[in-house]
């Protein structure tokens, strides 16, 4: 039976995220509007969406809320009415101002007001501390029909209601939520990819490798490993002695590496016992050996099903 009262999520740009995001909403029940005010875009917009809630039944994550979706050319005045108004507009400061400006005079004074920005603060987008209370950045894995994890980043005015709403709002969808302390350019995932792309360049431009062989060795080492375990736990369950044994063994060359980049690298011994207690906390030092066992297995699995679609042979 469908909810008398559904939640009613607005979207704004039907770009693959905001169509990504329609998809999750409409499969988790909610009163979708997706408003895309470019003509061409909008033409496209119902089979991107069919497209993404495909990806959802493929990966195993239908919750057949069927939910109703709305097209529309422009914000109308029932945005008075929504919980969630998600802007995944273009990554440009100037154009995601204006549209909250107009937000925060019509939306309701209890929605969630949402930026999917990739890299832009909330504080850029509204700089005004005391109109920022309603305000925070949601920033989805690509794509986020399939990629279940969102980043809220509130900003110094965000409320703490607003910040547990938009929790319970996108943990309700099927996500998790992870909640930045502070604000930081790029959030989470994209300093991490940063980081990442950042050192894959500079192979490249010292003549070391090719992008490539780069590309080899991220497909076929460190990314199904990732897919299981998280930086941290992956030193953990590869270093006899855990976290902190990494730490000591590997370490120094981390800070050779990094300071011969120009980093300031700096694992200090109260960072390091707060890992190690994070950790611990996650993971009982009694429980790493099996811990490791299952990885191995799950990352076997992993590839056995990753060679077979790549051979085309997946059903």
């Amino acid at each position: 039976m469908s909810d008398p009262n559904p939640l009613n999520v607005q979207i704004l740009g039907a770009g693959s995220i905001g169509c990504a995001f329609a998809a999750v909403f409409r499969d988790a029940g909610a009163s979708v509007c997706l408003v895309e005010p470019d003509a061409e875009a909008r033409n496209l917009t119902e089979p991107r969406v069919e497209a993404q809630a495909e990806a959802i039944q493929l990966a195993g994550l239908t919750r057949g809320g069927g939910g109703m979706l709305e097209l529309r050319a422009a914000v109308e005045d029932d945005v008075a009415h929504a919980d969630l108004v998600l802007e995944c507009g273009p990554e440009q400061r100037e154009i995601k101002a204006a549209i909250f400006a107009d937000l925060l005079t019509r939306a309701a004074p209890d929605a969630v007001l949402a930026s999917a920005s990739s890299a832009i603060p909330m504080s850029k987008v509204v700089p005004d501390p005391s109109q920022q209370r309603r305000c925070l950045v949601a920033h989805p894995a690509n794509p986020p029909s399939v990629l279940r994890v969102i980043e809220l980043t509130p900003c110094d005015g965000t409320s703490e209601a607003t910040t547990r709403r938009a929790r319970t709002i996108f943990e309700g969808a099927g996500f998790s939520a992870v909640t930045l302390h502070r604000e930081i350019e790029g959030f989470i995932m994209n300093r991490l990819q940063g980081a990442v792309l950042r050192e894959a360049y500079r192979l490249v431009d010292d003549g070391i490798t090719t992008a490539t062989d780069i590309d080899t060795v991220m497909r076929l080492s460190l990314g199904p490993r990732w897919a299981f375990s998280g930086p941290f736990e992956t030193a953990e369950l590869n270093t006899p002695g855990g976290i902190a044994a990494h730490a000591a063994r590997l370490g120094p060359a981390y800070k050779r590496m990094g300071e011969a980049r120009g980093e300031s690298v700096d694992w200090h011994p109260d960072l390091l016992a707060q890992v190690e207690r994070e950790r611990r906390k996650a993971l009982p030092a009694d429980q790493i050996p099996a811990r490791a066992k299952w990885r191995t297995q799950a990352v076997a699995r992993l590839i056995a099903q990753r060679d077979r679609i790549a051979r085309g042979e997946d059903d």
